[in-house]
């Protein structure tokens, strides 16, 4: 080809080649025919759906190595699928109220989403520019299966039975198309059917020959403060998982803030924990605590309520666990060599962890002693 590109042309065909490795079954072993131990294409696409087996199939394509083909991978792609299906169901059977104005929640999840989104954009687009597809589907998992569908979704989901305002709802549509829109390449199929049903298109409207997104600069910061706000509620949710706490029953929440952060996100924690309250205290509060980096948070539970021999066991074999985490840790960096041949970063890494291991101790301590 480059011989007659020269010999036609007199121009170089192309750039860059793209070589694909071996595919390999669970064994490590070359598929081949001899061997029989290749899938059933058909079969698997009757079983997980064309786009299930691309997911599969592109999942386990790491740029630069052999194939490594997982039926397993073939299922995420399917679930994935039936993801982004139910997504598209629950925004459809929203009824819209275009007298509602729109929460203070979903604004700043729509703000928080997009930044997230023009992120995740901006990454799509290294990973192609270096032909690493893997990556790029990985890339776009997350940012639909985790920060769309279990974030945004679940911030601006109006509350049982009730409509959702006009402005979020047209949003969410616009958000959801931009979505289908960077997965259309890996899952062509899906897309453009749901494409097609969340409003009459023309052939000239199709998914396939619509503006891609373009990539634009995005506000970092607000990234990593709702990525503190998750922190917290997780650690209510265990909270209220651990304590038998229903989420009908209300709880107030209170911080230490030894860390400074945003609290544009409090109205969304309240939102999604149904906490009553959060309010800055000096002192330590009785009751459940757990820490996010520096900050600590207290959730006053009731004695009476909690067993407390399960509660104390439970919380020895959390100090236990914490101080041989601690104890590995301080050995890694009393060693004098790792410290010296060990990059800057990975030391204050390191660092990090130990003095967050032991605040963590420090906390469990005190747990401890209230119930003692």
């Amino acid at each position: 080809m480059i011989v007659a590109g020269y010999e036609y042309k007199d121009e170089k065909p192309f750039q860059n080649v793209y070589l694909t490795g071996l595919v390999r079954d669970k064994q490590r072993r070359k598929m081949s025919k001899s061997l029989g131990n290749s899938p059933d294409a058909l079969k698997l696409i009757e079983d997980y759906g064309a786009d299930g087996v691309r997911v599969g199939l592109l999942l386990s394509a790491a740029a630069g190595n052999d194939l490594m083909f997982e039926e397993d991978l073939c299922k995420q792609g399917k679930g994935f699928a039936n993801k982004i299906w139910n997504a598209f169901r629950l925004i459809k059977g929203w009824e819209v109220d275009a007298s509602l104005p729109q929460p203070e929640t979903s604004k700043i999840g729509l703000v928080w989403y997009e930044a997230k989104f023009q992120k995740t954009l901006a990454e799509i687009e290294d990973h192609f520019s270096k032909y690493r597809l893997s990556d790029a589907i990985m890339a776009i998992y997350k940012l639909i299966n985790d920060d769309f569908s279990s974030w945004l979704l679940e911030i601006v989901k109006p509350a049982y039975q009730q409509p959702i305002d006009k402005k979020t709802f047209d949003a969410i549509l616009v958000v959801l198309e931009n979505n289908l829109k960077v997965l259309h390449p890996f899952m062509p199929f899906l897309t453009e059917e749901i494409w097609q049903y969340i409003a009459d298109r023309t052939p000239e409207e199709a998914l396939i020959i619509s503006k891609y997104p373009i990539v634009k600069d995005f506000d970092s910061t607000i990234i990593a403060d709702f990525e503190f706000a998750t922190g917290v509620i997780s650690g209510i949710r265990t909270i209220r998982k651990d304590k038998n706490i229903a989420f009908k029953d209300s709880v107030e929440l209170f911080m230490i803030a030894a860390e400074k952060n945003s609290n544009e996100f409090d109205a969304v924690i309240q939102k999604l924990t149904n906490t009553s309250a959060i309010k800055t205290v000096s002192e330590k509060v009785e009751g459940a605590s757990f820490r996010v980096k520096s900050n600590e948070y207290f959730i006053p539970i009731a004695t009476e309520n909690i067993d407390v021999e399960a509660e104390i066991k439970k919380l020895e074999s959390e100090l236990k666990r914490a101080e041989g985490f601690l104890f590995g840790i301080s050995k890694k960096l009393s060693n004098e060599r790792f410290v010296a041949n060990a990059p800057e970063q990975v030391i204050v890494i390191e660092r990090k962890k130990e003095a967050d291991t032991i605040a963590k101790i420090e906390t469990i301590k005190s747990s401890l002693n209230s119930l003692k």
